[in-house]
């Protein structure tokens, strides 16, 4: 039998002129897979937090993520909703559905082998009593050697570089990638002990959610992968999280089109564009300190009150 996967995507409606690749290289992955996938798209339209530089602009990007996400389960919400907020619910609404969940990002790239290789791994996992596990494909060259166990085979001996092809600030096209996987005859899987992931193209199976793990409340904006292994681990212990090392995912972190037509930013870069926010250090600290803070005892934790009743 086939294993059933959901991928659910946030797509904030800056993020226009981006999410294609992202759904380009999911249709080349779906194509490749003769089983059920379902597809989930929340496509958020609020602006409490990044303003449009004009309505019309408002909706000329809402008409192109429209166009582009034309298919899977689309929901659109006014509200502030982050990417905690809408993995939470992911996580939620499909576990009963289907057997593996995956994370996506709007600025992700999916390998096309993806889904083909998820299914001989859920299967082969099943048969090894593992049906609690997380999964990962290879990365890009990262800031540091503590994830060294998740960087793409091809790439881990490459000089820490953030700017060259490999590195963490480079924006690698779907061909470029599709000719790094190619060259994969035989998987290398092996893995991650003690768990360390990122969010972006994150799997879990749907039996991690249904035991009860899931991104806690507390944290609602940035730190929802962290606070998600930090329940993992609570809840589960070091169950397996396996990563298949030779089949590269990307992840454009520094995408050019990743904040575009957002009103009232400066900077040349794209985390200097986004700290101009008056808002975002506070949002961000705030969750981190929530994300560390989860068993802990005597603290309370931060609400989207106190970001704004903070901001000077």
């Amino acid at each position: 039998m086939k294993t059933k996967f959901a991928i659910g995507c946030l797509v904030q409606w800056f993020e226009c002129d981006m999410i294609e690749q992202y759904v380009d290289s999911l249709k080349d992955a779906i194509k490749q897979y003769d089983g059920q996938v379902i597809v989930d798209f929340t496509i958020v339209t609020n602006e409490d937090l990044e303003k449009c530089i004009s309505k019309e602009q408002m909706n000329k990007c809402i008409d192109k993520i429209e166009s582009i996400c034309n298919f899977g389960n689309v929901r659109y919400t006014d509200d502030l909703h982050t990417i905690a907020d809408y993995r939470r619910l992911f996580n939620t609404n499909y576990c009963d559905q289907v057997d593996v969940l995956i994370w996506g990002e709007s600025d992700a790239i999916l390998p096309k082998q993806m889904f083909v290789i998820l299914d001989n791994l859920h299967k082969v996992s099943l048969q090894n009593s593992n049906s609690k596990y997380l999964a990962f494909f290879g990365t890009c060259k990262m800031w540091d050697d503590s994830w060294l166990p998740l960087e793409h085979s091809e790439l881990t001996s490459k000089p820490r570089n953030a700017t060259e092809w490999w590195g963490t600030r480079y924006t690698m096209t779907k061909d470029e990638m599709n000719k790094i996987n190619d060259k994969t005859d035989e998987l290398e899987v092996g893995i991650v002990s003690p768990h360390k992931f990122n969010g972006c193209g994150l799997i879990i199976s749907s039996e991690v959610i249904r035991s009860g793990v899931n991104i806690p409340n507390s944290v609602f904006f940035t730190h929802e992968d962290t606070s998600f292994m930090m329940m993992t681990n609570k809840v589960l212990g070091n169950i397996p999280q396996y990563i298949i090392k030779n089949i590269l995912l990307v992840h454009n972190r520094n995408h050019p089109k990743k904040r575009m037509y957002v009103a009232n930013e400066s900077g040349k870069s794209l985390g200097e564009r986004r700290l101009s926010n008056n808002w975002y250090k506070n949002a961000s600290k705030m969750s981190e300190q929530n994300c560390y803070n989860l068993f802990n005892p005597e603290y309370k934790s931060y609400k989207w009150e106190d970001v704004w009743n903070n901001i000077k």
